[in-house]
């Protein structure tokens, strides 16, 4: 190797590396840019997989470390998916700047980007993925712009159509630059469009795009109106214009939180007017709040969330929230029924309307229908707790529970409403993995009062203990729909108790002995030995199973039936004295009509089976046995309630 010659070979190379410099200089130099449109246009079409054509003129000006880009009539067409949609983007005039020496290591970096005449349509079809988005990062990748230090926009004009979330916007976009620091302009997206059909008016405004910093955050401000919906935010994107990393001060206010899922994403219930403001962060793929407070309703609330995008392509909530002052009736709106509209109470305009419809009709139950496919599009883990509750129709006082979505399913369990005195636990589930939702419930009201729930006037005519099971199952997309259709047991169990002797013994019509304690104002009371109350339902109809209260003088008995499908009852209430009376009636007291207007009457030629003392109990004695455990399993060892059992058991024997 000594002995070659390295001098002529160093001549040779540097001759040729030269003629090569000089030959790639001169082209450069004179190089007719609008004849490599073509293949430049087709380099970048196979990079990015969507076809980018330069139907104009193309100017280089290379000789500088910020070479000078011209670009006139550039077409940017869709991804393969969309490209029936015609073009992603057109731009009349486009003239940048770019850094040289970072595209030696691969990184883009503009001093300058003009744009003029800008028209650019985004598209998200039903299954969430997009035009703007390459097919590696449709699984929700955040969309980032390459770093620019100065960036305009004149007459420019987007159009945005999300199937998905049933969205279309018509906005223009430009930028006021001036030199004078008091006003030196600004970057203005304003338009208009439609969500379900109902309009909508964003504007957007942020600091003028000339000298924008990478290492500085950009500041802008966000108007959002959508009916009686609106948005307020004050933020700023912490490297312009990573759109995956920004924070913003927000105040949303709306009548109903479930009209947010349009315009962020989120599944979440059904509310009366809300007022609420927190902070609002987006890091990569995860956005939320650290912190939120206002009022829901009458209700205040606070709490904080984050939603993230799983490996499976899920949004996933997750979140924590608590009221101090929860107004029970708030929740009705949870369910799709309206929240109280008497007095001051808050409730929107189509809630109002809804309550009147109902009051119309003498129903209860709502029938507004569960949105399937909000529901299938999240996953969430959430939790709720309610330190103090104020109702006037519920003797509730805390509330608890935790709510978990997947995949289609949600469950609220535990489920747990502290009473004034006693509990109600158990746990609800809708299955909307198939085509009819299907509802599920099993909840248990344990150390509870009579008194608590059954109010005649100031003096109560029932006092006593009381547990309670109520497992139902139902298909159906509204709560009316899933009660009509519900199979399952409700069944209620006083083990020990007392009832006023007067309103015992009209259960049995004693005309002699009630009315004589009635009208002297008599508040003796006798004892409950057990008292049960259980209801097979079929069908959306509850049927009684079993209905007795045994006192010291009076056995209580009845029948009928309650439906859950047309809210009615029709029930009827027969006392039958364990002693002579003087004139008794042996006809039982009738409940029937709606729910909310029920009507009290004597059936005197409908009377219950008649029998003797011994032999009615002992025809009730094996279902109240059956009924017992399923309540509590301790209840057939209760003294009141076994000692019926057993003793009735030998009385019918006898």
């Amino acid at each position: 190797m000594r002995r070659w010659p390295w001098r002529r070979i160093g001549i040779w190379t540097g001759g040729v590396f030269g003629v090569l410099v000089t030959t790639l200089v001169l082209f450069v130099t004179f190089a007719d840019w609008n004849a490599l449109r073509g293949p430049i246009g087709r380099m970048a079409s196979a990079a990015t997989g969507r076809e980018i054509v330069i139907r104009g003129d193309l100017d280089v000006d290379p000789w500088s470390l910020t070479p000078d880009i011209r670009v006139r009539e550039l077409y940017v067409g869709n991804p393969r998916r969309y490209r029936d949609r015609g073009a992603f983007a057109q731009v009349a005039e486009a003239d940048a700047s770019v850094r040289l020496l970072p595209l030696f290591v691969g990184r883009l970096e503009f001093t300058r980007i003009n744009l003029h005449g800008a028209d650019v349509s985004l598209y998200r079809g039903e299954d969430g993925i997009s035009n703007w988005a390459p097919s590696r990062a449709a699984t929700g990748r955040p969309f980032e712009l390459p770093a620019i230090r100065e960036f305009s926009l004149t007459d420019g004009h987007i159009r945005f159509e999300d199937a998905k979330r049933r969205m279309v916007l018509d906005a223009n976009f430009t930028t006021e630059e001036t030199l004078d620091p008091r006003n030196p302009g600004r970057f203005a997206l304003i338009g208009e469009g439609q969500i379900n059909n109902r309009l909508f008016e964003v504007e957007l405004t942020g600091a003028p795009l000339l000298n924008v910093r990478r290492d500085r955050p950009y500041p802008f401000v966000a108007d959002v109106r959508a009916g009686g919906t609106r948005i307020q935010a004050n933020g700023s994107i912490r490297r312009p214009f990573n759109f995956s990393r920004w924070s913003a001060e927000v105040e949303a206010s709306g009548p109903d939180l479930a009209d947010l899922y349009t315009l962020i994403g989120l599944a979440l219930p059904n509310t009366p007017p809300y007022n609420l403001s927190g902070v609002v962060e987006r890091n990569g793929s995860t956005y939320g709040m650290p912190r939120v407070a206002g009022r829901v309703g009458d209700s205040d609330l606070r709490g904080n969330f984050t939603a993230s995008r799983q490996r499976n392509d899920r949004l996933l909530l997750e979140g924590a929230f608590a009221s101090n002052r929860l107004d029970f009736d708030d929740l009705l709106a949870v369910l799709g029924a309206p929240p109280s509209t008497a007095g001051d109470e808050t409730a929107s305009a189509e809630q109002r309307q809804m309550a009147a419809n109902l009051a119309a009709q003498g129903r209860f139950l709502p029938d507004a229908q569960l949105d399937i496919s909000r529901v299938r599009n999240m996953d969430a883990r959430v939790s709720y707790r309610a330190a103090r509750v104020v109702s006037e129709s519920a003797p509730v006082r805390a509330l608890s529970l935790d709510i978990n979505l997947d995949n289609g399913l949600l469950r609220l369990d535990p489920l747990t409403l502290d009473l004034t005195q006693g509990r109600i636990g158990g746990a609800v589930s809708i299955n909307a993995r198939g085509g009819v939702p299907r509802v599920d419930l099993d909840v248990r009201l344990a150390n509870a009062r009579l008194e608590s729930f059954v109010r005649l006037g100031e003096r109560q005519p029932l006092t006593g203990s009381l547990l309670g099971r109520v497992q139902l199952s139902g298909s159906g997309g509204s709560v009316r729909d899933a009660a009509a259709a519900a199979n399952g047991r409700i069944s209620l169990v006083t083990p020990t108790g007392e009832v006023r002797e007067a309103f015992a013994e009209l259960t049995g019509i004693n005309v002699t002995r009630g009315l004589g304690l009635l009208l002297t104002d008599d508040q003796s009371t006798i004892a409950i030995r057990c008292g049960v109350a259980s209801f097979d339902v079929r069908n959306g109809i509850a049927h009684v199973r079993s209905m007795v209260f045994d006192t010291e003088t009076m056995l209580i008995r009845g029948d009928g039936t309650i439906s859950l499908r047309n809210e009615t009852l029709a029930l009827n209430i027969e006392g039958e004295a364990k002693e002579p009376r003087l004139l008794s009636i042996g006809a039982p007291i009738s409940l029937s009509g709606r729910w909310r207007s029920p009507e009290v009457g004597i059936q005197a030629s409908d009377a219950l089976g008649q029998g003797g003392i011994a032999a009615a109990l002992g025809a009730l004695v094996a279902p109240i046995a059956a009924i017992l455990p399923f309540v509590d399993a301790g209840l057939a060892e209760d003294a009141n309630c076994a000692a019926l059992l057993a003793g009735r058991e030998t009385a019918r024997r006898e």
